[in-house]
């Protein structure tokens, strides 16, 4: 990941959570970070900001952002290990399906998947495997909505402008599994 950081020259990482496997990190100084995250991505954590956000569908509903993209831990849609996640499903995808978010990107299954929306430009984006993979576990493959599963260590880079979004999951020796793009209009929005 840190060779294709550098050649993409990103600007940030953002972990979908499992990197500190098996009691987790005992502090902020914990060795493993560095191991674990540090080398892992070639970036080093410039801020913890611990500030609480405010309501989720509030933010959005004020957002006047071309692109809205929400990141969370836990699955809305897989096929991987845990699979749907039906609070969330109840709970979150209303609001950000009624804040027209583009994009949900999520880890806690250990693979790489993109699955689509019906009738919606939302897509869902599993870059769970930067740690464990769970190799063989998937439960379910509907080829509308399935665009990509890989259930091995991998991770996505995505590049975004004001008209485009380009993502593009690798396995961990920076091969191209699965690309994929969209666009707005530079007039839609702001």
């Amino acid at each position: 990941m840190g060779l294709i950081g550098k050649e993409l020259d990103i600007d940030f990482v953002i972990s979908t959570g499992d990197k500190f496997y098996d009691d987790g990190l005992r502090d902020v100084d914990d060795a493993a970070f560095e191991e674990s995250f540090t080398k892992y991505t070639g970036c080093h954590l410039l801020n913890l900001d611990r500030r609480v956000c405010k309501d989720l569908g509030s933010a959005l509903q004020e957002s006047n952002a071309k692109w809205k993209i929400v990141v969370g831990h836990h699955t809305l849609k897989s096929a991987g290990h845990h699979g749907n996640t039906k609070e969330l499903i109840k709970q979150l995808l209303p609001v950000i399906q009624e804040n027209n978010v583009d994009l949900y990107i999520n880890g806690h299954d250990h693979c790489l998947e993109h699955i689509t929306s019906p009738n919606s430009p939302l897509q869902f984006l599993t870059s769970g495997g930067g740690s464990k993979a769970w190799r063989g576990d998937i439960s379910w493959w509907n080829p509308n909505t399935k665009k990509f599963y890989y259930d091995g260590q991998g991770f996505m880079a995505m590049q975004i402008t004001m008209a485009q979004v380009d993502i593009i999951f690798y396995d961990i020796f920076g091969s191209a599994l699965h690309k994929w793009s969209t666009s707005k209009s530079l007039y839609s929005g702001i």
